[in-house]
C-alpha cells in the first residue's frame, strides 16, 4: 500500500447517511469511539539548539501535518512528544522518560550516532523502534540493534563513491584527517578497506579533537604539509571541519596540487551549518560527495513550505537557502511518513506491555511492547516514493543507489557526476564511461594534481648495495663510498633499473643507497628482515627460502641455473653424409613424387607413343628410368601429348629447386666449421663423474646437491677467468651458474670455445626486497611492470652489456642445415596437383572417346571381364592419333577411313590387321560363357600386323 498520494476512505455518500442516522438512533460511546482516531504516543529527540534540529523538527511536524491529510479517516493518528538534548546523557534521560513514563511505541531520533548507540539498547530492550534520520555512523546499525532502524545513508556506504574518485584520478596515496571522537574514527576502517580495494594506500592518518584549539589544528596540518601526500579525505562536524579549512588556508595547504575531499556529513550541510562566507574563502576547490536526491515538484512545494514554517516556529533565526532541501530536511520528512505509515497500517493499539522486571534499576524495569515486533516488521516493508527519493530499508537501512559528486566554487557547490555501484563515476546519472565534468582545483587550478610532493622531513630510506665479490660483475651493480665527502654512490644495471622504477612512483621516495659487504645474499635477507636494512637492491634471486622472510617485488630479469661446457669440432666426414642434407620425410616424399611423376607421364604417352610401349617390363623401367633421370636432366624420351609437356615443364622446375637445395646444403656441411657441446644435458654431465665447477657463496651448490651431484665432484670459483682456466686446463667438465651471468658475463668474453646448455632449474628472476609488509613492494612492482612493457629495462641492458647475443658465429654453426618437406610443401602441392589435373583430364578424354566400345563391354560381361577388357583397351595403342597417322602409307590411310566411316561403330573390323582389339570383340559376341582369360592370350598378337602398316623405311617407328 502507498501512503504517499492523499486518498478517502472507501464511503459512499449513502453509507455516510445510515453511519449518521445510525448514530443519532443509537447514541453510544461506541459509536463515537468509530471517529475519533486513536493516538500513537511517538517520542521525539533532537537538539533543539542546533541548526539540524530545528531543521528536522520543521520538516517532521510539516510530514506529520501532509500525511494525515492525505488521510484524513486514519483510524491512528501520531502524538509527538518532543525531547531536547544536546549529548549523551540527556538524550538517554529523555528516552528513559519516553519510554517508561509516557510509554511511547517508537522514538525518533536521537539526533547524533552517539546517542542513538546507548537509546538503541534501550529500544531493543523494550522492544520499540527507534528511527534515527540523522545517526550516520556505522558503529551502530540494525545488525547490533535489532530494534533500531536508520532512514539515512550510512556512512560507510560512500566509501565505495571516495575509493572510486580516488581511483580515476590515479592517486595512490590518501590521508583521512577526521574528527578523533566515535563519530569520526568508526568510518576510517571501512574507508581504508575501501581506498585498499583500488590499490590506494593509507600512509598516515591526521585525528583532531573535536574540542581541539586553533594552535592544535595549525599543527595537526604543518605535519600534513611535510609529509609527502597531498590527498586528504576529511570526515568531522561542520564546527570543526570549518575551522580546520580555515587554518588550512592560512598555511597555504588550499593551493594548487592539494586535494580535499569532504564526505557526505559536511556537503550536505555546506551553505547550512557550514556558513557561505567560509565556504567561499577557505573551502574553494574542495571536492564533496552527498547521496544523490531527485529533483520534483513535491521537493519545490515542500521547500517553499518548510521556509514559511520555519519562519513562524524561529521568528529571529535567519533561515539559510540549502536548509530546506538539505538531506536531513527531506530524510527527517520520510521518516516521520513512515511511522505515520507503519502505525496507520498497525491501527488502534491499547495498553499492550509485558509486565515490568524486578531489577534495582529503571532500564532493568523497562516494560516490553507487545506491539513493537509488529510495528518494526511494518516499518522495514514500509515502502514509498518519499522526498528524498525511493523510500526502502534493506537490514533495517535506508538503500542509497546513487552518490552525486561536487565541486565547491563560490558560495555554492557545482555538481559535476555522479556514482552508481552499477556505472561507477560518470558525468550523467545511470552512462557508463563519460566521466565527470572539469574540475576546478584549490587554488582556481585546472591541471589534474598528481597527489604528492617531496616531502620536507621524514625518514630516509636505507638501501643496501653488497659490493661486488669480483670486477667482472661490476656491470651488474657496484657501490662506493668517497672517502673524503664519505657519500656513497651506485651504479650498474641493477642500480639504473631500481632508480627507473622509483622514477614511476606516483610520489616522492626519498632513499640512501648503503654498502653491505656480506658474502651470502641469504644474509643480506636476514638483515633487511630484521630492520638492520629498510631494501635491498641487488641481483638478489627470487627463491622459496628467501620469500618466507622478505617480500620480494616482481622480477625485473629471468633468470634460471644454466650450465657452460667446451665444444668440440665435428668436422662432416662421415660415410652417409651424402644423405643428411635432407630430412627423412623429405627424401620419401621426394622419392613417392619421382614415381608419381612417371607413372603420370606414362599414363599420357603410352597409347601415343612408342617410346613408352613395348613389353610391361620394358614401360616399368621406361618409367622408373625417366623419372629419375629428370634428376639431372638427362632424359631422351620425347613428349608427344601437350599435357605431359606441361606436366614435365612444372617437375623440371621442382626438381632444379630441390637440386640446387641439396648442393647447397651439402656444401655447407662439407666446408662449415660445426660444433659440438662436450655434454647435450645435465643428465650426461651427472653420470660422467666429472667434477663440477660453480660460484662460490652461492644458492647453486643447493642445487646441485638437490639434483643427486655428489659434493666431493663440486669446485667453487670466484670469478668467470677462474672458470675459463678450469675449462681450459680440464678441471672441471662444466660450470653451473644462473643464466644471466653465464650469459651476459661469461659468454660475452669467452663465446669462441664454450656453449651454454640446457637449465638444471627456472628461478623466480632477480627482485628487490623489503620487509615484509612493505606497502612499496606493490607499487615498485607496478613500476617494473611499466618500464618493462616500454623496454626501458632493455634499453638498460644494452647500456650495460651492449648487444644481448653472446657469440652469432657459434650460434650460427650449432644451428642445424637439413632441409625438411615443410619447406617444399608448396611446390609439391603444385606438381601434385598440376599432375593429378591433367591425369584428369586425359582421362576424361579416353572415356569419351571410347565410349561405344566401354558400353558394349560392361553390357556382355561381368565385373571383372569388363575390368580386364577395360585395361587391356587403355594399354592398347591410339591408332588414331596423329602420331600413327603418319606413320601410316598414304592409301592405307585412305582404307582405314573409309572403313571407319562405312563400318560400325559398334561392329569391329575383323579385316584391320592394326586393330589389337579386334579379336577379342569377335570371340566375346561369338563365345561369351568362355572364361575372360582365352580371348585375353589369343589378343597378345599385335605384333605382326604392327610391323606391316608401319613403313620400313621409318627409323623413328622402327
Amino acid at each position: 500500500m502507498s501512503f504517499l498520494e492523499p486518498s478517502t476512505l472507501p464511503l459512499s455518500f449513502l453509507s455516510l447517511i445510515i453511519l449518521s442516522l445510525f448514530s443519532i438512533q443509537q447514541p453510544s460511546s461506541a459509536s463515537t469511539q468509530l471517529l475519533v482516531p486513536s493516538a500513537l504516543k511517538v517520542g521525539l529527540i533532537l537538539d533543539l539548539n542546533s541548526l539540524v534540529g530545528r531543521i528536522a523538527l520543521t520538516s517532521i511536524r510539516i510530514a506529520v501535518d501532509d500525511f494525515y491529510a492525505a488521510h484524513p479517516y486514519s483510524s491512528t493518528r501520531l502524538d509527538l512528544l518532543v525531547r531536547d538534548s544536546n549529548d549523551v546523557v540527556t538524550a538517554a534521560s529523555a528516552a528513559m522518560e519516553l519510554l517508561t513514563k509516557h510509554e511511547v511505541q517508537a522514538i525518533l531520533g536521537p539526533q547524533t550516532s552517539i546517542e542513538s548507540a546507548f537509546v538503541a539498547e534501550l529500544g531493543s530492550k523494550a522492544h520499540r523502534p527507534i528511527v534515527a534520520f540523522s545517526a550516520t555512523n556505522p558503529s551502530v546499525s540494525h545488525s547490533y540493534s535489532p530494534y533500531f532502524l536508520r532512514t539515512a545513508a550510512n556512512d560507510a556506504t560512500q566509501t565505495a563513491a571516495i575509493a572510486a574518485l580516488v581511483s580515476a584520478y590515479g592517486w595512490r596515496r590518501v590521508v583521512p584527517v577526521y574528527e578523533d571522537t566515535k563519530y569520526g574514527s568508526a568510518l576510517v576502517p571501512y574507508l581504508v578497506d575501501a581506498l585498499d580495494s583500488v590499490g590506494a594506500a593509507v600512509p598516515y592518518r591526521s585525528a583532531i579533537p573535536a574540542s581541539a584549539s586553533d594552535d592544535y589544528v595549525s599543527a595537526a596540518l604543518y605535519r600534513l604539509a611535510t609529509q609527502q601526500t597531498r590527498v586528504f579525505i576529511v570526515h568531522m562536524r561542520p564546527d570543526l571541519a570549518a575551522r580546520l579549512f580555515a587554518r588550512a588556508r592560512d598555511a597555504g595547504m588550499m593551493s594548487a596540487g592539494y586535494v580535499w575531499i569532504i564526505t557526505d556529513g559536511l556537503t550536505t550541510l555546506l551553505g547550512c551549518d557550514i556558513d557561505a562566507a567560509t565556504v567561499a574563502e577557505s573551502m574553494q576547490g574542495v571536492l564533496g560527495l552527498a547521496p544523490f536526491v531527485p529533483k520534483s515538484a513535491r521537493v519545490n512545494e515542500f521547500k517553499r513550505k518548510w521556509r514559511r514554517r520555519f519562519s513562524e516556529e524561529n521568528p529571529a533565526a535567519d533561515v539559510p537557502a540549502a536548509a530546506a532541501t538539505s538531506n536531513y530536511a527531506l530524510w527527517a520528512y520520510d521518516a516521520a511518513w513512515a511511522v505515520a505509515a507503519a502505525a496507520e497500517r498497525l491501527g488502534p493499539v491499547g495498553p499492550a506491555y509485558v509486565g515490568a522486571g524486578t531489577g534495582p534499576t529503571d532500564i532493568a524495569n523497562l516494560r516490553v511492547s507487545s506491539t513493537g515486533p509488529e510495528l518494526l516488521k511494518l516499518l522495514e516493508e514500509t515502502e514509498f516514493d518519499g522526498l528524498g527519493g525511493k523510500f526502502r530499508l534493506v537490514e533495517g537501512e535506508l538503500n542509497v543507489t546513487a552518490f552525486r559528486v561536487v565541486n565547491v566554487i563560490g558560495e555554492s557547490a557545482r555538481e559535476i557526476g555522479f556514482w552508481t555501484p552499477q556505472h561507477g563515476l560518470s558525468r550523467r546519472l545511470n552512462r557508463r564511461g563519460e566521466g565527470l565534468a572539469g574540475v576546478i582545483w584549490p587554488g582556481e587550478s585546472t591541471v589534474e594534481p598528481k597527489g604528492w610532493d617531496r616531502p620536507t622531513s621524514g625518514a630516509v630510506l636505507r638501501i643496501a648495495v653488497p659490493r661486488p665479490a669480483d670486477p667482472a660483475y661490476h656491470r651488474f651493480r657496484n657501490v662506493e663510498t668517497d672517502a673524503a665527502t664519505n657519500r656513497t654512490t651506485a651504479g650498474g644495471f641493477v642500480i639504473d633499473v631500481f632508480e627507473a622504477a622509483v622514477r614511476q612512483l606516483p610520489y616522492a621516495l626519498r632513499f640512501e643507497y648503503v654498502p653491505a659487504d656480506v658474502g651470502l645474499y641469504n644474509t643480506l635477507v636476514q638483515q633487511v628482515a630484521n630492520g638492520s636494512y629498510d631494501a635491498a637492491v641487488a641481483d638478489i634471486t627470487i627463491t622459496a627460502n628467501r620469500s618466507h622472510l622478505v617480500d620480494f617485488t616482481l622480477p625485473y630479469m629471468a633468470s634460471g641455473v644454466s650450465m657452460v661446457v667446451a665444444v668440440c669440432d665435428e668436422q662432416s666426414n662421415n660415410f652417409w653424409v651424402f644423405i643428411k642434407p635432407l630430412k627423412e620425410d623429405l627424401w620419401l616424399v621426394s622419392a613417392a613424387f619421382f614415381v608419381f611423376t612417371g607413372v603420370i607421364v606414362w599414363s599420357l604417352e603410352h597409347r601415343i607413343n612408342d617410346e613408352f610401349g613395348g613389353p610391361p617390363l620394358n614401360q616399368l623401367g621406361t618409367v622408373f628410368y625417366f623419372s629419375l633421370s629428370t634428376l639431372v636432366f638427362t632424359h631422351k624420351e620425347n613428349m608427344v601429348s601437350n599435357l605431359s609437356k606441361f606436366v614435365v615443364v612444372i617437375w623440371i622446375f621442382v626438381v632444379l629447386i630441390l637440386q640446387s637445395s641439396y648442393t647447397a646444403s651439402l656444401t655447407s656441411m662439407l666446408t662449415v666449421r660445426r660444433l659440438k657441446p662436450a655434454f647435450e644435458s645435465f643428465d650426461d654431465l651427472k653420470n660422467s663423474g666429472k667434477h663440477v665447477g660453480y660460484l662460490q657463496k652461492s644458492f647453486v651448490k643447493e642445487v646441485l646437491l638437490n639434483e643427486g651431484f655428489d659434493e666431493s665432484r663440486l669446485v667453487p670459483f670466484m670469478s668467470p677467468q677462474q672458470y675459463e682456466e678450469a675449462l681450459l686446463n680440464g678441471s672441471v667438465a662444466a660450470v653451473v651458474h644462473e643464466t644471466p651471468y653465464l650469459k651476459l658475463v661469461f659468454l660475452k668474453k669467452y663465446c669462441s670455445n664454450y656453449t651454454m646448455v640446457g637449465q638444471l632449474t627456472k628461478t623466480g628472476g632477480f627482485g628487490f626486497a623489503f620487509p615484509k609488509g612493505s606497502p612499496l613492494v606493490s607499487d615498485l612492482s607496478r613500476a617494473i611492470l611499466n618500464i618493462t612493457e616500454s623496454n626501458e629495462v632493455s634499453e638498460i641492458q644494452r647500456k650495460w652489456f651492449s648487444d644481448e647475443s653472446t657469440c652469432p658465429s657459434q650460434d650460427n654453426s650449432l644451428s642445424s642445415n637439413q632441409l625438411g618437406f615443410q619447406s617444399f610443401a608448396g611446390l609439391f602441392l603444385v606438381t601434385g596437383t598440376t599432375s593429378l589435373c591433367a591425369f584428369l583430364l586425359h582421362l576424361a578424354s579416353f572415356l569419351y572417346k571410347n565410349r561405344y566400345k566401354l558400353r558394349n563391354i560392361a553390357s556382355q560381361n561381368s565385373f571383372m571381364p569388363t575390368l580386364r577388357l577395360t585395361a587391356k583397351l587403355f594399354d592398347d595403342k591410339d591408332l588414331s592419333a596423329h602420331t600413327f597417322k603418319r606413320a601410316r602409307p598414304k592409301d592405307e590411310s585412305i582404307k582405314a577411313e573409309k572403313r571407319d566411316t562405312n563400318g560400325s561403330s559398334c561392329e569391329p573390323n575383323s579385316a584391320s590387321p592394326l586393330s589389337m582389339s579386334n579379336y577379342t570383340f569377335e570371340e566375346a559376341r561369338r563365345t561369351p560363357s568362355v572364361e575372360p582369360a582365352s580371348p585375353i592370350v589369343l589378343e597378345i598378337e599385335p605384333a605382326s600386323p604392327i610391323v606391316y602398316e608401319i613403313e620400313p623405311t621409318n627409323p623413328r617407328i622402327q
